[in-house]
């Protein structure tokens, strides 16, 4: 082969190398295209859906363009423009305060007898006033005088009483001679003011003392008597009585074994300002006894009273336990009263009650309740005469200043009439 023939087949080979990468680029410039166009085609927003709702936005004005002429509306006075109302923002809601009892201002004591003594009279003619109508009678005959005695014994007086006043009556009778009514009634008056008794000391001791420790101790009133006479409704109509004459009072309810007797006290001492001083329902009464008189050591109260439970006479160790009450409370030093509450409408019955309860404690006083029902004023000659110790207080109503200072002058008075 010569090198002319070598060289042109050389030439050829390269033509169609140069021809095949020729044809390669074109190719592949082919599909570059196509796969571009397809790219910007995905690019491009779908087109808006035509929908004649749709309204396109108004032209912007251009340069040069006049703006429309602005129409003139009517102008508001200030008057005729309606504020807004602005609402004030709700107040806070605070919680309602249990309003605290008002504290009352008991009735004064002094002549409350005698202020009750219609009340009092009312129940008592058959004593006052049958006396003075068997003694108008112009023959005083021994068929009169058994009347005489037995309307006495009626009205609860007692047999020994009844006949020392007969005694009396009949000898001062034979004396006077003519008896006109205002003479039998100055009469009568005054046989029964001796068969009660003038010159006792009815006076509820509260003075206060000296302690075992020699500390300041205020005056100590013990309340005794049996379940249903009233005594826990009187130890709070006292403390009224005692507020009404000055005194601070110290409450202490030593009756645990009764239901809610603890908190008729304490509202009873809410009335005046007194406080209460209680303990568990069924607790021991000894102790809140000599809690009570501790407070009022320490608050410097003038008097506590001592709400005790109502014993039944006929249970021994209930009776017992009242005892160890006014032991215990003689730690703090001497109990000045020791006030016995007995029903009055329960008569000749109240002297048994009266008895025992005078075995256990020393009795100092007696305090008649419901002396204005069906009551006999007899009684009260009977149980001063069984116990050898005055009525001081009686209690002559429901209300709250009820109870008063016995008077025997005020409630003779009310038993024989004007």
């Amino acid at each position: 082969m010569t090198a002319r023939a070598a060289l042109a087949d050389t030439g050829g080979v390269m033509e169609q190398v140069i021809l095949a990468v020729v044809i390669a680029v074109i190719a592949l410039a082919a599909v570059s295209g196509l796969v571009i166009g397809s790219r910007k085609k995905k690019r491009l927003p779908p087109a808006p859906p035509s929908s004649p709702s749709v309204t396109a936005p108004p032209a912007e004005p251009h340069v040069g363009e006049e703006a429309e002429p602005t129409l003139e509306e009517p102008r508001r006075t200030i008057e005729e423009v309606d504020l807004p109302v602005t609402e004030a923002p709700p107040a806070p809601t605070v919680p309602a305060q249990p309003e605290a009892p008002a504290i009352e201002v008991p009735e004064p004591t002094a002549g409350r007898l005698v202020r009750l003594r219609a009340r009092l009279a009312r129940s008592q003619t058959t004593l006052g006033k049958g006396l003075l109508t068997l003694l108008s009678r112009e023959h005083l005959d021994e068929e009169t005088w058994e009347e005489i005695e037995d309307t006495l014994l009626t009205a609860d007086v007692g047999v020994a009483p009844t006949q020392e006043l007969v005694e009396r009556l009949r000898e001062r009778v034979r004396v006077l001679g003519t008896r006109s009514p205002e003479e039998l009634r100055g009469l009568l008056r005054a046989e029964l003011l001796q068969l009660i008794g003038t010159e006792a000391d009815r006076t509820v001791h509260t003075e206060s003392g000296v302690g075992v420790n020699g500390e300041e101790k205020p005056g100590v009133v013990m309340v005794v008597g049996v379940n249903g006479t009233g005594k826990t409704t009187t130890t709070g109509k006292l403390a009224r009585v005692l507020v009404a004459d000055g005194k601070s009072v110290v409450l202490g309810a030593a009756d645990t074994f009764r239901a809610a007797a603890a908190d008729q006290l304490q509202t009873w001492g809410e009335r005046v300002g007194a406080r209460t001083v209680r303990g568990p329902e069924g607790g021991d009464p000894a102790s809140v006894a000599f809690d009570a008189v501790k407070e009022g050591i320490a608050e410097g109260a003038d008097v506590v009273l001592v709400d005790t439970a109502g014993r039944l006479h006929t249970k021994t160790g209930l009776m017992d336990e009242l005892g160890k009450v006014k032991r215990v409370v003689e730690k703090h030093g001497a109990v000045d009263e020791v006030l016995l509450v007995l029903d009055a409408t329960t008569g000749q019955n109240g002297l048994v009650q009266a008895r025992v309860f005078a075995e256990v404690v020393d009795i100092t006083g007696i305090v008649l309740t419901k002396l204005d029902g069906t009551a006999k004023g007899g009684i009260v000659v009977a149980v001063q005469r069984e116990l050898g110790v005055p009525v001081k207080l009686v209690g002559l109503g429901e209300g709250a200043d009820d109870l008063a200072p016995f008077e025997p002058e005020a409630f003779v008075d009310a038993l024989i009439g004007d």
